[in-house]
């Protein structure tokens, strides 16, 4: 524990913890019944810290989460993010743990943070466009819950996913915004069964730990770079 302790600062700490009391609370206030809901939200959360300290430990928690989070999705008919997650977000947190692996800084628990270019960034934008088209017309066959915010988190999931396995501080400004995009959805979800609000709390500390994320990732490319 103390190595633990020394090797997160007090914001990191304090972050994670007021992440997961919010969890909690609200788990016990709105739900109270699905602990799978609630495992998924701690162990989601808990990546994040990992992943904003550029730890490869956080894609092995991310690959739990994104089990977990497509058995959920599953329950309320959000088809776009199941197929999402289950089929491209844990596909690419495990190339991403290789990835990361395999460029290590330092004494190895942090990753080395990648820059890329214009030209990959536009590629990226461009392949994001027959990937949400497809989820489109998947989605809509699948009968999917609120079809165009499911059909925009697979773009911004799969722009996260990518920039996650290509090692760019920019992986965690795409989360925050697909965190939004699933505020909105299990928002929408949350009128049909009040238990859903204790997953909107979920992704609400999401966002503030993807926004600290970014900023830790561009402080650690400084210091690299350094």
């Amino acid at each position: 524990m103390k190595k633990v302790f020394n090797y997160f600062s007090k914001l990191e700490i304090a972050l994670w913890a007021s992440s997961v009391a919010l969890i909690v609370i609200s788990f016990l206030a709105f739900d109270r019944t699905n602990y799978l809901s609630l495992a998924a939200s701690l162990i989601g959360v808990s990546s994040l810290i990992f992943f904003a300290k550029g730890n490869a430990f956080g894609n092995v928690l991310m690959i739990a989460f994104s089990l977990l989070y497509g058995i959920i999705s599953y329950t309320f008919s959000y088809y776009g993010e199941m197929i999402t997650y289950l089929g491209m977000t844990m596909p690419m947190a495990v190339f991403a743990l290789i990835s990361w692996l395999r460029n290590p800084y330092g004494d190895g628990s942090e990753v080395k943070v990648n820059r890329i270019s214009r030209a990959e960034t536009v590629l990226m934008c461009i392949a994001a466009i027959p990937v949400t088209v497809a989820f489109y017309f998947i989605l809509k066959y699948f009968g999917t819950s609120n079809l165009l915010p499911s059909t925009f988190s697979v773009s911004t999931s799969f722009l996260a996913a990518y920039l996650t396995f290509r090692r760019s501080p920019y992986y965690a400004l795409a989360y925050a915004f697909n965190d939004v995009v699933l505020i909105v959805l299990w928002s929408l979800a949350s009128f049909a069964d009040r238990q859903y609000i204790s997953v909107i709390a979920c992704f609400v500390a999401f966002l503030f730990n993807d926004i600290y994320g970014f900023i830790s990732w561009q402080r650690m490319k400084k210091r690299q770079a350094g």
